[in-house]
């Protein structure tokens, strides 16, 4: 194969897009596709549909220059990076009905030395069934030119980025690119050389999807550590951020912040495929899961046992509804889980929800009559009981007179100096 020139990245979201983006800015030509009208719109107009920083900025470059467009239809491409989700189903199995819709779009325009890269978080074997789809759909293609039959590349590159920093970290990390075939990994690196400025590590296709799944199951599993470790605090009357604290004083010790659960579209999700491909042999990373799974219905106790003890028809206010601090991503967020069961288990009660971020509530909560959006101030200032579900910068500058005579149960621990504060008696002068 020459020198990629052209590239389709199927999948304008999280991923996607700013994928296309930094590719796009560093000279190559890309055609974004994406099943959402809106979404192609928005990029044609140089426009982000959700937050990111820094990815207008490339996007609106990218799309001036001539570099980047966007389209429902797949075109014709010299590599194509499918970039779509891979949730998962009610048996926690991998859902891969969104690649294979891709690689149904993909297959009719394939000529032959074309290069396929698989992005989507996926089971182990992902690749390999993204291939065989298309094979079995262009028998005329092979892997190895078999035959005299062109040849189609076949890699896995997962992405390892963290929202909010994905346009820092896209360029500076170090790359994971497994392929089917060692050609197809060489041709993966040369095309993530062009922006890629971290180490570009060249394995199989399985490690690499492997590597992914156990990079989120081991986050998850220390996660799943400090979460139990505040249901055990409670249960024994002790400050958890104390004792995190004191234990971190340890060298060899650093234990990460619990929280209201897991969310995103990562390690709420990749540990079930590793569970899925080996259930018998993944105690540790199932349990780890159960754990974290487990954790929303013990904020729903705490906050249920504090609303009625202050009688009929109280007033909470829940603050946060994206999966992590200080964007909008609301993918497999735990806080609208907690947000939704409060709403139907305390039907006498008022939900006010703060969610700086986004300007609508998500479908899971409308039409609740009881649930409203509204502004961090205005929801703290009605509220018998407020909950801390996300640790966005907004809520951690509520002053501490803004608590007091409130019942506060901060899932996140950025309060806890301030409810002291609230809750010191007044000095008279």
């Amino acid at each position: 194969m020459t020198t990629i020139n052209t590239v389709a990245v199927i999948g304008l979201g999280y991923i996607g897009l700013p994928t296309a983006a930094i590719l796009a800015t560093n000279g190559v030509t890309v055609i974004g596709v994406d099943v959402n009208q809106n979404t192609v719109d928005a990029v044609n107009r140089g426009e982000v549909p959700f937050v990111e920083p820094d990815l207008g900025v490339h996007v609106a470059g990218a799309v001036s220059q001539g570099n980047l467009r966007a389209t429902v239809e797949t075109p014709a491409a010299q590599a194509y990076i499918v970039a779509v989700p891979t949730p998962f189903r009610e048996d926690r199995s991998a859902d891969l009905s969104y690649i294979e819709a891709a690689a149904r779009g993909i297959a009719p325009q394939l000529k032959g030395d074309e290069l396929v890269i698989l992005e989507s978080t996926s089971p182990p074997r992902a690749t390999r069934h993204l291939a065989d789809y298309i094979l079995a759909l262009r028998p005329d293609l092979s892997l190895d030119g078999a035959g005299g039959a062109p040849v189609i590349h076949f890699a896995h590159c997962p992405e390892r980025v963290l929202p909010g920093r994905v346009m820092i970290e896209l360029v500076t990390n170090d790359r994971i690119v497994g392929g089917i075939t060692s050609e197809a990994a060489d041709l993966a690196k040369d095309l993530y050389a062009v922006f890629c400025q971290g180490e570009i590590l060249i394995t199989d296709d399985i490690t690499a999807e492997m590597a992914k799944l156990v990079e989120n199951s081991y986050r998850d599993v220390n996660i799943a550590f400090a979460n139990e470790l505040s249901v055990i605090s409670d249960k024994l009357g002790i400050d958890v951020w104390e004792l995190i604290r004191l234990a971190n004083h340890h060298p060899r010790v650093n234990i990460l912040q619990p929280g209201p659960g897991v969310g995103g579209h990562c390690i709420a999700v990749d540990p079930w495929f590793i569970v899925a491909a080996a259930p018998a042999e993944s105690q540790l990373i199932r349990t780890a899961r159960e754990v974290n799974d487990s954790k929303p219905e013990w904020v729903v106790e705490q906050v249920r046992k504090a609303a009625e003890s202050l009688g009929t028809a109280p007033k909470i206010a829940t603050l946060g509804l994206a999966f992590k601090a200080n964007i909008d991503d609301l993918r497999e967020s735990p806080a609208i889980g907690i947000t939704a069961a409060l709403a139907d288990e305390l039907p006498s009660a008022k939900l006010l929800v703060a969610e700086p971020h986004i300007e609508r509530l998500p479908r899971a909560l409308v039409g609740r009559n009881n649930v409203q959006l509204t502004s961090t101030d205005d929801a703290i200032a009605q509220a018998d009981v407020v909950v801390v579900l996300v640790d966005h910068d907004e809520f951690k500058t509520v002053p501490p007179a803004a608590l007091a005579d409130k019942a506060i149960i901060d899932t996140r621990g950025i309060w806890r100096d301030s409810v002291i504060e609230a809750q010191k008696p007044a000095v008279l002068s």
